[in-house]
Formats: structure tokens, C-alpha cells, sequence
């Protein structure tokens, strides 16, 4: 081989390799874009606000918040999905994604396997099982016990369908057997002024959600939905010990990005949300709304979202769970 060759080989590979990693030593060089679908309020919304934060003081770049409610969240997911993959644009991500393409199967406007990269598994909370004070029950045994010997007459509520409370009663109901009655309700305030003005006999809720009320004497908790005690109730068991075992609701929140995002790119955002998580301010901030950090790599946060839509769409499937 000529030494001329050789040296132009030489530059070519130098190249490269430079542009290899060029594009996460430079990114972001403009604005970046977090995506919540669902409207401002609430812990999705937390997340964004608190890494838009400190992202954009990590990044010198604006990170806006951009919530993109509608569609049962759909609207928002498909933004992303058709997005540029170049990393500014990320989606927030929890666990009624999962659920989507059971509910909807081929009318999603997406693949939600395929049309994303996981970024990070930022936190997981639990959903707490209460029950209005007036109904006839102390524990989750008697509460079993009360709907079975009335099926179909107690009213559970939920903040829709295909969110993680009417999930985790489609669950319990699948497993315990029982036979109750579905009122999705547009959020969590209503649905539990619903079970004050006893419209409603039960209600699985995110933890911070109930959490006044249970302090109130406003209603009553019963058993929360994780493979361990929630921090906020460490006297209330889970749903497994009290009776139903291998029960199990995580509720998790992560983030993604459009599908052929590079992987220099991705890694970067992954290891400075890894960061930020960690830090003991958001900690703290988090764990007050009962959110305990996780901070995953992206391949364990796509693990966690395969055997999701797994498990959620057997569900749907066998309970022929339907859009309300």
C-alpha cells in the first residue's frame, strides 16, 4: 500500500472518529423541548419542571416545558414519536403508556415499542386502595369479602381508562375474583370528592393524591398496591400481604426520546438526568410527593417498558377493558 494511501486512510479514520462522538460533546446548541401529555399539575409535570430546571443550568440551553394534553395522552406520545431523533425533544413517560396499545391496538398513532428510545426510569410511587368511611369494612380481607357477597353493585372510581387506578382495580379484581363497577372521573380531585360524597365506595390512588384525606379521617386506606410499604403509610400493608399474593402496581415515570435518536446523544441525557435525580434536593422533593428516584440506564428503563405493555395489554385483553 503507498504511503500516500496510508496516510490518506489515516485522516479518513481520524475523521470518524471525531464525528462520532461530535454530536453529544456538542448537543444541546439550542433550545431542548420536554413533552408532558397530560395538562400542567401533577407529579409528570414535577419531573419536567424539575429536570427542565437544572437542565437548563447543567446545559447553558433553554429546556421548555411543553404540555400537550388530549387524546388519553396520545396526542402528546405521537409528537415525539414523529420528532426529529436529535435529542431535543423528550417525552415524559408513566405507566398508562404501557396500557395504550391494549386499549387501542392498531388506531394508535405509533408503535410504542418501536417508535421510541427509552431515556431513563426516573422514579415509581404506589397507588393506595381506599375506601369510603361509611362502607363496611376495616381491611382488605372484608372489603373482598363485601364485594363478593354484592357483585357488581360497588362502585370503584378511576381517573379514566387505561390509567394506572383503573388498572390496578382491574388487577385486583382479575386476581381476587371479584366483580365491581367502573366511573372514570377526569382526575384525581373529583374522584375523590366523589368518594367524600359517597358516590363512590373505592378508589386506588397515587399515594400523595389520597394522602390529605387520609390524614382528614376523610376516607379510609386500606392496602397500597407495591411489593413493599409505602414510605408516606409504613402502617398500611400491600395488597400481596394482606392477602393477595404476587399482586403487584408499580407506578413508574420515565422518559424517552424518538426512535433512532444516536446513542452518544442519548447516553449523555441519560447520565445527566442520573445526575440531577440524585441530587438531595430532588430527592427530598420527590420523596415528599412520595416518588422515590430510581434513575436508570435507558436499557433498563426499555426493559421495564416491554414487560409493561406485556402484562397490561394481557390484562385489557382478558378483562375487555374499553375506552370510557
Amino acid at each position: 500500500m503507498g504511503t500516500w494511501l496510508k496516510t490518506w486512510l489515516a485522516v479518513l479514520c481520524l475523521g470518524w472518529l471525531a464525528m462520532a462522538p461530535a454530536g453529544a460533546q456538542t448537543f444541546p446548541d439550542h433550545a431542548v423541548r420536554i413533552v408532558v401529555p397530560y395538562p400542567p399539575g401533577g407529579f409528570n409535570d414535577t419531573l419536567a419542571r424539575v429536570s427542565s430546571e437544572k437542565l437548563s443550568k447543567m446545559w447553558s440551553q433553554p429546556v421548555v416545558v411543553d404540555n400537550k394534553p388530549g387524546g388519553n395522552t396520545t396526542l402528546g406520545n405521537a409528537f415525539v414519536a414523529k420528532s426529529p431523533p436529535d435529542g431535543y425533544t423528550i417525552l415524559i413517560t408513566p405507566l398508562p403508556f404501557s396500557a395504550l396499545p391494549g386499549l387501542y391496538g392498531a388506531t394508535l398513532p405509533y408503535d410504542a415499542l418501536k417508535d421510541f428510545t427509552p431515556l431513563v426510569w426516573a422514579g415509581s410511587t404506589q397507588n393506595a386502595l381506599v375506601v369510603r368511611n361509611d362502607l363496611p369494612v376495616s381491611n382488605l380481607k372484608e372489603f373482598i369479602d363485601y364485594a363478593k357477597k354484592n357483585p357488581g353493585k360497588v362502585n370503584y372510581g378511576s381517573t379514566g381508562s387505561g390509567s394506572s387506578n383503573h388498572l390496578s382495580m382491574e388487577l385486583f379484581m382479575k386476581m381476587t375474583g371479584t366483580k365491581m363497577q367502573h366511573i372514570p372521573y377526569k382526575g384525581s380531585a373529583p374522584a375523590t370528592l366523589a368518594m367524600m360524597a359517597g358516590d363512590i365506595d373505592a378508589l386506588f390512588d397515587n399515594v400523595p393524591n389520597v394522602l390529605p384525606q387520609i390524614k382528614a379521617g376523610k376516607m379510609k386506606v386500606i392496602a397500597v398496591s407495591g411489593v413493599q410499604r409505602a414510605t408516606l403509610l409504613p402502617a398500611v400493608p400491600t395488597v400481596a400481604e394482606a392477602g393477595v399474593p404476587g399482586y403487584e402496581v408499580n407506578v413508574w415515570f420515565g422518559m424517552q426520546l424518538p426512535a433512532g435518536t444516536p446513542k452518544p446523544i442519548v447516553d449523555k441525557i441519560n447520565r445527566d438526568m442520573v445526575l440531577l435525580l440524585k441530587e438531595p434536593d430532588v430527592v427530598a422533593r420527590f420523596r415528599e410527593q412520595g416518588v422515590e428516584v430510581v434513575a436508570s440506564s435507558p436499557a433498563e428503563f426499555g426493559q421495564l417498558v416491554q414487560k409493561e405493555v406485556v402484562k397490561w395489554t394481557q390484562l385489557i385483553k382478558d378483562a375487555n377493558i374499553r375506552i370510557e
